[in-house]
């Protein structure tokens, strides 16, 4: 090394501007989690005791002199500090740079293992390593048989290190100590077996001489010009999220894509912090060099936007149903040569802990009652379906299923009148009274955090739906849906077969103004449903009503039909978004179920509600099997149509 080497060690040689070649491999051992190191010195002790102790590092370091190191060889440095070398061990040359990738891959393994490379050309004066399948049996810079280039990094579990160190004290003791600890090494390969970890082309060297340096020099260029892309969905932080973004980071800069609110909410739970604050939150973290939306579940936008050499993640994908996204990214890569990094996800107590809490703090009135209007803002179309009870609640809370690369879920839950009353065995006309329907909200939010949407019948009178209004806002329901009839209630699946009177709109707009005066938040929503279709009145008065409820504050539309042919339901949206662009619609789509959700979208409605579907599905069921254990005097043969009830338990969480 020339003049390099004159008044200081090697291991001290700058290889960046910010390193020397220790400071690196220091830094690097703190990065993997070691906590105690063993350096063995020879010339310069004192500036190379000095020089460590300055860089201030979380490490626990012994220094060991080897003071006939001008007549030994490093094998005689192992032997001076053989008394601090009984563990498992990482053994490393002081004039060895390699990038952390290999270093982690090395702590990876799970048994003793040297580095080699099957790329790298045999090179003359430095060492390789003799192979027989997968385990080496001979290392010295003699061997070209069989034979790769070998470097001198090594993980050595303790049984393997105490047979290769036994023969290191024999050969030291007995004269032998100016030759390579390999010497000691190749002797003893039966009982010490060490086995390859192939690098290919990755960085590690020794430097020798400056043209060595300057290789490495322009090779750690070139590393950290690399760019790393990890995607989050997260809202809330945890040890396991900095752990791998720090993992992450040491294979370059590190790119994070932060998953958009609609991205998350189009297959897990609406995301507590928005986009914004969570983009924020990144770009404060340590190592991160730069923060960009991800608008959709794929990476491909971005992979094919920023060409990451590496992408980093869990690996909980592997067999999930985000297989097919695993499977394109992989794909993506290979179209320009990049690399995905797996590590463990993160599982254990203490993440369903935050889970819980998280599910906990949305189930909470405030958090509740603000979510379906920040789903609207943020995804512009929600599924709610029918729920009539607690056990209901968790169905619909936890129905996920998934297909081509996401996952679908509700969005929200409609407690029907219609459902409730049936459960409980009444007619459909509001003769289940305030006081027992809020019960059975009570009873569904005590389980379930999802918004609710509360079918308010007509409202009754203008007076009562003040407080009506209230007490709801209260408990955290997100929107009621009234009527606009008068009168005992019909249910609307009648039509004009049985009588039913549509209210005025000057009525009906002073009851929404009513009710819009009583709210206390900017949360609550009142939704009005015009019946102008169902009673035939038409297109026009439908239009009409639409637009004066809007301006006496309804902040919905329901359009409802009982017609299998949807194209007055068409109509009406078309004709509504023509003037109307913004105030969400509702739609019930019992009778026209033909139409996907994706066409309704697309034709302007905001919420589609599932109105009773599960309560219509449950009966038959039960009816099923009440006359199966009549006709065969015994449950056996109803338990083929039966779900096991620990399985419907599952569904009910405990508490703590």
């Amino acid at each position: 090394m020339g003049a390099l080497a004159a008044d200081q060690p090697k291991c001290m040689t700058e290889i960046s501007g910010h390193e020397t070649i220790l400071s690196r491999q220091l830094r690097q051992l703190v990065d993997i989690g070691i906590t105690d190191a063993v350096i063995t010195t020879v010339p310069f002790e004192d500036i190379l005791i000095s020089y460590v102790k300055g860089l201030d590092l979380p490490l626990n370091i012994k220094f060991v002199n080897n003071a006939e190191y001008r007549s030994t060889n490093y094998i005689y440095s192992i032997y001076c500090a053989r008394a601090l070398l009984d563990d498992d061990i990482l053994m490393m040359h002081g004039d060895l740079v390699f990038e952390n990738q290999v270093i982690d891959r090395v702590m990876e393994a799970e048994r003793s293992v040297m580095i080699v490379s099957s790329t790298v050309p045999l090179p003359q004066k430095d060492f390789k390593a003799v192979v027989e399948g997968d385990r080496i049996v001979k290392v010295g810079i003699e061997f070209f048989d069989n034979a790769l280039t070998a470097q001198p990094l090594y993980k050595i579990l303790r049984d393997d290190w105490r047979a290769w160190l036994g023969n290191i004290i024999a050969y030291c003791e007995r004269g032998e100590r100016n030759c390579y600890a390999e010497n000691a090494l190749n002797e003893v390969t039966d009982a010490c077996r060490i086995y390859t970890l192939d690098i290919f082309n990755q960085l590690c060297n020794e430097i020798d001489n400056p043209d060595d340096l300057a290789v490495v020099s322009t090779r750690l260029k070139e590393l950290e010009r690399r760019t790393v892309y990890i995607n989050f969905a997260t809202d809330i932080l945890h040890s396991g999220h900095i752990n791998l973004i720090r993992r992450a980071a040491r294979f370059g800069r590190l790119i994070v894509g932060v998953l958009s609110d609609e991205a998350i909410a189009s297959y897990k739970r609406f995301p507590m912090i928005p986009f914004d604050e969570r983009k924020t939150l990144f770009e404060t973290i340590s190592g991160v060099y730069k923060v960009v939306e991800q608008r959709t579940t794929s990476l491909r936008e971005n992979l094919e936007k920023y060409r990451p050499d590496y992408v980093v993640h869990g690996d909980d994908w592997v067999t999930s149903y985000q297989r097919p996204l695993r499977d394109e990214t992989v794909a993506v890569l290979a179209t320009y040569g990049g690399q995905l990094i797996e590590y463990p996800y993160s599982r254990g107590a203490r993440y369903d802990a935050m889970d819980k809490r998280r599910r906990a703090e949305f189930s909470l009135p405030d958090m509740r009652r603000a979510l379906l209007k920040k789903m609207l803002k943020v995804k512009k179309f929600v599924i709610a379906s029918e729920v009539h009870n607690g056990l209901t609640g968790l169905l619909v809370e936890r129905t996920v299923v998934h297909r081509d690369c996401e996952s679908r879920q509700f969005d929200a839950m409609w407690l029907s009148s219609l459902c409730d009353s049936t459960a409980k065995g009444k007619p459909d006309i509001e003769l289940v009274d305030l006081t027992s329907r809020l019960r059975t909200v009570e009873d569904v939010m005590e389980v379930t955090t999802k918004p609710i949407i509360f079918d308010g019948d007509t409202g009754g009178l203008k007076e009562h739906f003040a407080y009506t209004v209230r007490t709801l806002e209260r408990m955290g329901v997100s929107m009621i849906i009234i009527e606009d009839k008068v009168g005992l209630k019909k249910n609307s699946l009648f039509g004009t077969e049985v009588e039913q009177t549509q209210d005025t709109i000057e009525n009906f707009c002073e009851k929404i103004a009513v009710g819009k005066k009583a709210q206390k938040s900017n949360d609550f929503m009142i939704c009005a449903r015009i019946e102008s279709l169902i009673l035939e009145c038409g297109l026009e008065d439908a239009l009409k009503r639409a637009k004066a409820y809007v301006d006496a504050g309804a902040d919905a539309i329901m359009i409802h039909s009982r017609k299998k042919d949807p194209s007055e339901i068409f109509a009406f949206l078309e004709a509504f978004r023509a003037e109307n662009k913004f105030t969400p619609i509702v739609l019930v789509p019992t009778s026209f179920n033909s139409v996907k959700d994706e066409e309704l979208k697309a034709r302007g409605a905001n919420i589609v509600i599932y109105a009773n579907q599960l309560m219509r599905a449950s009966f038959p069921a039960m009816k099923a099997a009440a006359e199966s254990i009549l006709i065969n005097h015994r449950a056996l043969e109803c338990d083929e149509i039966c779900m096991p009830f620990k399985e419907i338990i599952r569904l009910i969480p405990e508490e703590d």
